[in-house]
């Protein structure tokens, strides 16, 4: 029975119906907070710990759909190649942003970590929260981090600012598409992203692009911050 409950496709199974679950009540409700993966995450966290499943087998075990990210992720070049004519001229603010919320993403998590007294592992599970799944699991584990933690601070800040994003963006009076694309790519990577082509196409072509480049300057970043 447990090879069964630890089995591929009965985690697969597990995963997608919670998302479905998340989706029918998006629809339902139309409201940002009644987010799919929101959904899913409040429906699967109980599941695992009533049947005693731990992070690593359960990544393990939905590795399928970890491996579609990767895939994802690039297919967002040709939304971007179709918008590059509306990005001409803003190579050096669209650099400098990204540059910039790298250093305060990473420097503001680990001050707050430091001020409180917590341990270098919970720090280095962290740090890379605003980066894209595979690349911060990737970062934590050369830090000594918590692949777990990783996981769950990555997909929290995603939903966070898929929910509230662009309302906070909309008080704040940033209007123009390619700062709200980059806002949202570079802040809440993938699922953010998805609040961004929502929006409009070229926020979601920016905000792909966003995703890439987060992901190098935040490793640039741990790495010279280490």
């Amino acid at each position: 029975m447990r090879n069964i409950i630890e089995s591929e496709p009965f985690l697969l199974t597990i995963t997608v119906l919670c998302y479905f679950v998340g989706v029918v009540i998006n629809r339902r409700y139309r409201r940002a907070i009644f987010n799919p993966l929101l959904i899913a995450l409040v429906l699967i966290i109980p599941i695992l710990l009533g049947l005693d499943i731990d992070y690593a087998t359960y990544e393990r075990g939905s590795h399928a759909i970890s491996m579609l990210l990767g895939p994802a992720v690039v297919a967002l070049g040709y939304a971007l190649h179709k918008q590059v004519k509306h990005l001409k001229g803003n190579a050096l603010p669209i650099f400098s942003a990204i540059v910039l919320g790298a250093v305060v993403g990473v420097a503001s998590v680990v001050v707050v970590l430091r001020l409180f007294g917590c341990p270098d592992a919970v720090v280095a599970s962290v740090q890379p929260k605003s980066v894209t799944v595979p690349i911060a699991l990737g970062l934590s584990a050369q830090c000594g981090g918590i692949q777990s933690l990783t996981a769950i601070v990555v997909v929290v800040c995603g939903i966070l600012g898929n929910v509230v994003g662009s309302w906070f963006l909309d008080k704040i009076g940033v209007r123009h598409p390619v700062a709200r694309g980059l806002a949202l790519g570079a802040a809440s990577h993938g699922i953010g992203t998805a609040r961004a082509m929502e929006l409009g196409a070229l926020e979601g072509a920016v905000a792909g692009m966003a995703i890439g480049l987060m992901g190098v300057a935040t490793a640039f970043v741990i790495a010279v911050w280490g």
